[in-house]
């Protein structure tokens, strides 16, 4: 089992940590530990996250002092959560206006636009968890080969379904928001629509694969 450090985040929340690298196996058991916080008396609110998760009390708790212990034996006992199984193809066309650091991750990389695009979207990717905004998934599984740092200077717009290269990951914006990854295509379909019963398209635990089109997504 690998060692996690626990740390208040305010008077009723504390965060587990879970060092070294992120896996799907981690994210699993974060997952699993979530869910069995999620069932507890007294727990207002859990937020899994990548390599560690978030817990919040209610006020009224009487156990709040025992938060980060009982984080540290949760994760010491954690089980692998059975991960959805629901696979996404997602269109994109890469380059052009809709991909204009392409070339940017080509030169960063050593690599041709063809080989990006090809590594990009043989692979299969797992969705980790989602943040930053609401629908955007963190993408985990990259080939190492693209790996190409955040922009300097982020976007103070990227437009929705824009594909992205941020350090280790992808993903999608899935609304118009500001940003700092090097984008590299854009793809048409609606990644977070309030309106529906599951507003967010990709949920942790699903499998994503991108697949190039020539034209409209």
């Amino acid at each position: 089992m690998d060692k996690a450090r626990t740390y208040w985040l305010g008077e009723t929340s504390a965060v587990l940590e879970i060092p070294g690298e992120t896996t799907l196996e981690h994210q699993r058991r974060i997952w699993s530990l979530a869910e069995f916080f999620r069932r507890q008396p007294g727990v207002r609110e859990v937020v899994p996250g990548m390599n560690n998760l978030t817990v919040e009390l209610d006020q009224t708790a009487t156990d709040i002092e025992d938060l980060p212990t009982a984080l540290n034996s949760g994760w010491a006992q954690s089980q692998l959560a059975e991960a959805p199984r629901r696979h996404i193809d997602i269109p994109v066309r890469y380059g052009g206006e809709v991909g204009p650091d392409l070339e940017v991750v080509a030169r960063h990389t050593r690599l041709s636009v063809e080989e990006i695009i090809r590594i990009h979207s043989e692979t299969e990717y797992s969705v980790y968890f989602l943040g930053f905004v609401a629908g955007f998934a963190y993408l985990g599984g990259m080939d190492r080969r693209l790996i190409t740092p955040r922009r300097r200077e982020p976007r103070q717009v990227v437009p929705a379904g824009s594909v992205g290269i941020g350090g280790e990951q992808t993903g999608v914006y899935p609304s118009a928001s500001p940003g700092g990854w090097q984008l590299i295509g854009r793809t048409s379909i609606q990644l977070f629509d309030p309106a529906r019963d599951a507003p967010s398209l990709l949920l942790p635990g699903d499998t994503v694969r991108f697949v190039e089109t020539r034209g409209r997504p």
